[in-house]
């Protein structure tokens, strides 16, 4: 019979898989054969037999490679013996602890766990406890259970934090050589409450320029960018960690981010009133909404000002309300913004991109780290107004990259696979609205039947479904378009601070 390599997926069951490299259909363990794996081992298998459906099982012929990761689990001590309990149900066995490998840990705790000796047929799994994380019932236990259980890289290596703090509080005189000087300009950050690390800024004014053929009518939209590649190189630790987690990651009340805070919430956060460092996006915007022009370049800007979303929506709500008095030099720029927000939404619907109505949810909690309550997350017209802005100058970069046909990582958004839409199509002819796709769908017939469906009580469910009969959106070097933002090419520009595909785009523009 044939022999595959894979990987061993455990059930709580207490049976197994073989996830096969090769992609083909997964092989079956028994729980016999599953005493001498753990989940997430690679293996060699061999195919034993067929059960009655056709499934293939299987049985381990070789143990390619065992999980270096801890596994996290409670120390428990039973008549006298002392074993972990994994909290991952996937491995389906408790863990020996000799009373010598226990560390200072106590019966209960939650604790990391290193295997000494592997599982076999014949004797249960051996480890010692590495890191003792607490009380069960400890604030955030599920937080830090949670990190080490998806191996989320948490910890800065010491050359890593070493390079953050040489490096300066704010920017020097040789920072401020070959960059725009527009400090003067009122650009200003639009984020949520609890943001920390601000890494867009905008502005924007009006502009007519020209006469006849050259004639504009429009307005000169600003996005600046905090510049992380002046400060994170290839090759340096710096970039090695932020390459390692690839992204921050957001916790409830905790986030884990790429960047040491020297950077995320200092010199690279366009924290209000301090000289930074962008990559400024300068795009030209007309009426109907259409980039007529953009630049790149890199500058030296000061946001004028740190607004929360709630705060810009009031404003825009009422001119003449109490926040509008408090920024009251800000507001006509805000009103320009709001102005170019409009013509883009109005060049988006001619496009045909998709916009769904549905709603995020977003979970609130005490100070111990307790669920209160779960609310869904209101999006604004101050949200939206960002959102514009970002994929305005997400547009820019990724036509200024496909221009210069330079390789680089687009954000490539594929249309639904055939299975997906016959799927689909079905669904929508047994709802009987009278709506379908074609065979061969554009996002603009999503967009009529999601605007066709919006007010109807199962709203949700149709866009839900809409929403899944897409593929999910990747970075690949390959620019196939957007197909739900309706781009012929598209990347992501706008956030270095916490993605690192941004910081690579940011490589390639400069």
């Amino acid at each position: 019979m044939a022999e595959v390599e894979g990987t061993v997926q455990g059930h709580r069951d207490g049976h197994g898989f073989v996830v096969r490299d090769d992609r083909q259909p997964d092989l079956y363990l028994s729980p016999q054969e599953m005493r001498a794996v753990l989940h997430r081992d690679r293996v060699r298998a061999r195919v034993v037999r067929y059960d009655r459906k056709g499934r293939p099982e299987g049985r381990v012929i070789e143990i390619v490679e065992r999980r270096k990761a801890p596994i996290i689990g409670r120390l428990l001590h039973e008549s006298g013996i002392w074993l972990v309990a994994p909290e991952d149900k996937r491995y389906g066995q408790d863990i020996m602890v000799p009373k010598n490998a226990i560390a200072n840990a106590t019966a209960g705790q939650v604790v990391a766990i290193e295997l000494t000796e592997p599982p076999s047929l014949y004797s249960q799994p051996m480890g010692r406890v590495t890191e003792v994380l607490g009380e069960i019932d400890d604030p955030g236990m599920e937080i830090e259970i949670a990190v080490r259980k998806y191996e989320v890289p948490h910890q800065f290596s010491a050359e890593t934090l070493a390079q953050a703090a040489g490096l300066p509080d704010r920017i020097r005189p040789a920072d401020r050589k070959d960059r725009m000087d527009l400090t003067d300009v009122p650009l200003v950050t639009i984020d949520g409450e609890d943001a920390r690390d601000f890494d867009d800024a905008v502005y924007c004014e009006p502009l007519k320029t020209g006469r006849g053929k050259n004639a504009f009518e429009g307005w000169r939209l600003v996005v600046a960018i905090a510049d992380v590649s002046h400060y994170v190189k290839p090759g340096e630790p710096l970039d090695d960690d932020a390459y390692d987690r690839a992204t921050s990651v957001y916790f409830p009340r905790r986030v884990i981010p790429m960047l040491p805070e020297k950077l995320s919430n200092g010199l690279c956060s366009l924290n209000p009133n301090e000289d930074r460092l962008a990559m400024v996006c300068d795009m030209l915007v007309s009426t109907s909404g259409e980039i007529h022009a953009y630049q790149f370049f890199p500058a030296v800007i000061c946001s004028h000002a740190r607004f929360t979303y709630t705060e810009v929506a009031a404003i825009l709500g009422n001119t003449r309300g109490p926040e509008a008095a408090r920024r009251k030099d800000l507001v006509p720029h805000l009103l320009d913004l709001n102005d170019v927000y409009r013509a883009l939404l109005k060049e988006r619907a001619r496009r045909g991109a998709v916009d769904f109505e549905t709603t995020e949810t977003q979970i609130v909690c005490d100070d111990n780290g307790r669920i209160e309550k779960i609310v869904p997350r209101v999006r604004t017209e101050a949200h939206k107004l960002i959102e514009e802005a970002m994929l305005a100058a997400n547009v820019c970069s990724a036509d200024f990259i496909a221009t210069n046909k330079h390789p680089a990582l687009y954000r490539v958004h594929e249309g639904p696979t055939p299975e997906k839409k016959v799927l689909l199509q079905n669904y929508l002819k047994a709802l009987g609205l009278g709506l379908s796709i074609s065979d061969d769908p554009t996002p603009a017939e999503y967009q009529a039947i999601s605007a066709a469906t919006k007010d109807r009580p199962d709203a949700q469910q149709i866009h839900t479904m809409l929403l899944r009969s897409m593929q999910q959106a990747i970075y690949t070097g390959t620019n196939s378009g957007h197909f739900g933002l309706a781009y012929t090419a598209y990347t992501h520009f706008t956030s270095p601070i916490r993605r690192y595909p941004d910081l690579l785009v940011h490589r390639v523009i400069k």
